[in-house]
C-alpha cells in the first residue's frame, strides 16, 4: 500500500480481520456495499451496515442472495460508485457468472472471499484455502483477473486499499482472499491518516462526449470511465464488443478486444505482483506461503534460523497474476522449496509449473479444517 510523506494522525484499534477489511474499504473511498450474510464473512456485512449509512453518500443493501449482491455492485460501479461485496465459498460459486460479466464489461469492483472448508456447505466455521484456483479460473472463457491475499489483520486493511486501487486503476474486478483464521483473528492494528494514503480513483473522460469511446484501445489498455447518465454514451453488454461497446463477432475486433484486456494487466506486472521476502537474501531453503499459513511459516522460518538452517520465506500477497519472477528467483537460489497450504495443492501447482527442475518442491497440505502450525512447517522444512 503506497503512502505519502511521513505518518500523521494515526489511530490504533483492536479489530477482527473482517473489521479491518471494512476500515480499508472506507479509507479507499468505498461508498456502496450490497451483500448477503454468510459465515465466515458476515462481520464485513454487519460492519458495513453500521458504517456506510453514516456517510453522506454511503449505501448499504442486504440482497436476497449472492447473485443479486454482485449484480447490484456491478450496477453501482457503472453508475460511478466505489463498490464491493463479501462472501464465502458457496456464495462465491454463485457469483461466477457475474464475475465474468464484470470482466468483459471492465467494471471496477472488489469482492472479498473469506475461504472456508468445502466443497459445498463443507465446514462453515473451519479455515481452508480451497478457492484459490476458483478465484483465477472460476468464471468461463479467457479473462484476466487480479487475486490478492491477506495473512494478518493489518494486511486485511492494507490489501483492501490495494484491491480498490488496482480495481480502479485497471478497470477490473479484484478478488481479495482471506481465510477463516485471518478473518476471525482479533489484534491491534494501526489505521493510517487518510491524508497519508495514495488512493486511486478511475479516470474520467477529458474529451467531448461525441469523441468518447468507452472501450478504447489506447496505450495503457484502460479507457476513461464516466458514470452512466453523465452525458457520455455508454453501451454495456456481456457479449464480446467493439470499442463503442456494441456486440461484434468480427474476428479482428474480437481478437483486439481480448488481447487488450489481457495487455492492460500483463504490462503492469511490476505494479500488481506484490510479495514480501523474509530472510530470503542468503536462504538455501525457502517456504512459499500465503494467507494465515504465511504467518505460521514466518515463525517456522525464525525457528529454523535459530537451529542454524538458512531458511527464508516468500510471502505471496498477489496470487494472480502469479508472481513468477519472485518465485523463479527463489527456485534458482534454493535447493528445496516448501509450499504449505490448506488445500490439496493449488499454489504448489503454480510453483511446480514454473520450476523447470531448478529446485526440489515439497508440499505440506491440510484438508481437515485445521490450521497448519509452525511446528508442522518446521518439521517438513528440516526434512528437505
Amino acid at each position: 500500500m503506497a503512502t505519502k510523506n511521513k505518518k500523521k494522525k494515526e489511530k490504533e484499534i483492536f479489530a477482527l480481520g473482517n473489521e479491518a477489511v471494512v476500515e480499508g474499504a472506507l479509507l479507499a473511498g468505498c461508498n456502496f456495499y450490497a451483500g448477503y450474510p454468510i459465515t465466515p464473512s458476515t462481520e464485513i456485512a454487519e460492519e458495513m451496515a453500521r458504517r456506510l449509512p453514516l456517510l453522506e453518500e454511503g449505501v448499504f443493501i442486504q440482497m436476497e442472495d449472492e447473485i443479486a449482491s454482485l449484480g447490484s455492485v456491478i450496477g453501482a460501479s457503472l453508475a460511478g460508485r466505489k463498490a464491493m461485496t463479501a462472501t464465502s465459498g458457496p456464495g462465491f460459486s454463485l457469483m461466477q457468472e457475474h464475475i465474468g460479466y464484470a470482466c468483459i464489461t471492465e467494471t471496477p469492483l472488489v469482492l472479498v472471499n473469506v475461504m472456508r472448508a468445502g466443497p459445498s456447505t463443507g465446514m462453515p466455521t473451519s479455515p481452508a484455502q480451497g478457492d484459490v484456483q476458483q478465484a483465477r479460473w472460476g468464471t468461463h472463457g479467457d479473462h484476466p483477473i487480479i487475486v490478492l491475499s491477506a495473512g494478518d489483520v493489518q494486511e486485511c486493511l492494507e490489501m483492501t486499499v490495494t484491491a480498490f486501487n488496482f480495481s480502479e486503476k485497471y478497470r477490473t474486478p479484484v478478488i481479495l482472499l482471506l481465510d477463516e483464521v485471518t478473518a476471525h483473528t482479533r489484534e491491534k492494528i494501526t489505521i493510517p491518516d487518510p491524508s497519508d494514503l495514495y488512493i486511486y480513483s478511475r479516470l474520467l473522460p477529458s474529451m467531448p462526449p461525441e469523441w468518447y469511446l468507452p472501450f478504447e484501445d489506447n496505450m495503457r489498455g484502460v479507457s476513461a470511465m464516466p458514470p452512466l447518465g453523465s452525458g457520455y454514451r455508454y453501451h454495456v453488454t456481456g457479449l464480446t464488443h467493439d470499442d463503442h461497446g456494441y456486440p461484434t463477432s468480427k474476428p479482428r475486433e474480437v481478437e483486439s478486444f481480448i488481447n487488450r484486456i489481457f495487455r492492460k494487466i500483463d504490462q503492469f506486472f511490476y505494479d500488481i505482483q506484490i510479495v514480501e521476502e523474509i530472510y530470503c537474501q542468503d536462504a538455501t531453503s525457502c517456504i512459499i506461503a500465503y494467507g494465515s499459513v504465511g504467518r505460521s511459516a514466518e515463525l517456522a522460518v525464525q525457528m529454523a534460523r535459530d537451529q542454524g538452517e538458512k531458511a527464508g520465506l516468500l510471502k505471496l500477497k498477489t496470487l494472480f497474476p502469479f508472481p513468477r519472477p519472485a518465485v523463479e528467483k527463489m527456485l534458482r537460489q534454493c535447493a528445496s522449496v516448501l509450499v504449505p497450504e490448506m488445500n490439496m495443492g493449488q499454489i504448489s501447482r503454480e510453483v511446480k509449473r514454473v520450476n523447470s527442475g531448478q529446485s526440489k518442491v515439497n508440499t505440506l497440505n491440510r484438508i481437515d479444517g485445521q490450521i497448519i502450525t509452525p511446528a508442522e512447517i518446521l518439521k517438513k522444512l528440516l526434512k528437505g
